[in-house]
């Protein structure tokens, strides 16, 4: 007999350290644990998993992902989601978001393939709105797209964007990601907590990935609450691509290992200064190439 066909195949549903909460085809969710002492899964990923009592599992094996979204530092890799179409990222006209925490989400979505959304939330603040537009405006201009609501009361707006995906939301903590999956999937119930307005930074909600089914064909996934996104896994090529205005102009640079810097014969920088970048983005990725550099 094979050994495999005693293993079931499932769905991480939730992920709390290292313990998984997996469904299987069945319907049926059992809490599993991964062998040995690395944990490298994340909400979202298929996996098989092998029963040893009832509603326990271990899981044996993680089947090949389409997309990872992770996150990583000087000392450790944090896996974020698996397997999704869609990075959603939630911010609010209050509190204040970050914007280098933004721009660097972006870029790890744009490297893993993942499409993304900025959906602006409280938007019935409309004495906040204008500044919150005005900080969003530069990816406006490159076409990241950008949905206004207000999840207290109306969501309906952005259910068209989530038909046919399995979409993860990301953002720093009292943005109102957990009001949105409230108002999208009506008797869950996410905790909700009051906004720290001494600090101007909401307070941790969500601590751990969960993935809601809003029909068979959509789903979607909550995740805790970010206050930093480190970029160690991107190299110098990978955040070249991530920034897509630049592609018409990779491989035009007078020396092949042009660094974007102030060398002479650079396209990018002629591209910046024809118009045809923005010169805060350039600024950007040579921050990046630069962290990246010196943590190698």
């Amino acid at each position: 007999m094979n050994a495999s066909s005693s293993l079931s195949s499932g769905l991480i549903v939730a992920a709390h350290g290292r313990q998984y909460r997996v469904r299987l085809a069945s319907g049926e969710e059992w809490l599993c644990y991964p062998r040995g002492k690395k944990s490298e899964l994340a909400c979202g990923d298929r996996v098989r998993v092998r029963g040893s009592q009832s509603g326990l599992g271990v899981i044996e094996r993680v089947e090949a992902r389409r997309t990872l979204l992770y996150r990583s530092d000087a000392l450790r890799e944090k896996l974020i989601a698996a397997n999704v179409d869609q990075l959603i990222f939630v911010l609010a006209t209050e509190p204040a978001f970050s914007t280098a925490l933004l721009d660097r989400c972006l870029i790890a979505a744009e490297a893993a393939g993942i499409s993304p959304l900025l959906v602006l939330n409280k938007c019935d603040l409309s004495d906040k709105l204008p500044q919150a537009r005005q900080r969003l405006a530069l990816l406006t201009r490159l076409g990241y797209p950008l949905l206004e609501l207000s999840a207290i009361h109306d969501v309906r707006s952005l259910l068209p964007y989530l038909e046919g995906k399995t979409s993860v939301l990301v953002g720093q903590s009292g943005m109102g990601k957990s009001t949105l999956i409230n108002a999208l999937i009506p008797g869950v119930r996410a905790a909700t907590r009051e906004i720290s307005a001494a600090l101007s930074s909401g307070k941790h909600t969500t601590t751990h990935a969960q993935l809601y089914f809003l029909n068979p064909e959509s789903r979607l996934m909550d995740s805790p609450g970010l206050q930093e996104f480190g970029l160690r896994h991107l190299d110098f090529a990978a955040l070249e691509h991530a920034f897509f205005e630049f592609a018409p102009h990779l491989g035009h640079c007078r020396f092949r290992d042009c660094r974007h810097q102030q060398e002479p014969g650079c396209a990018l920088q002629a591209a910046v200064a024809a118009g045809q970048i923005e010169a805060e983005r350039l600024r950007l990725f040579q921050t990046l190439a630069q962290e990246a550099r010196g943590k190698r």
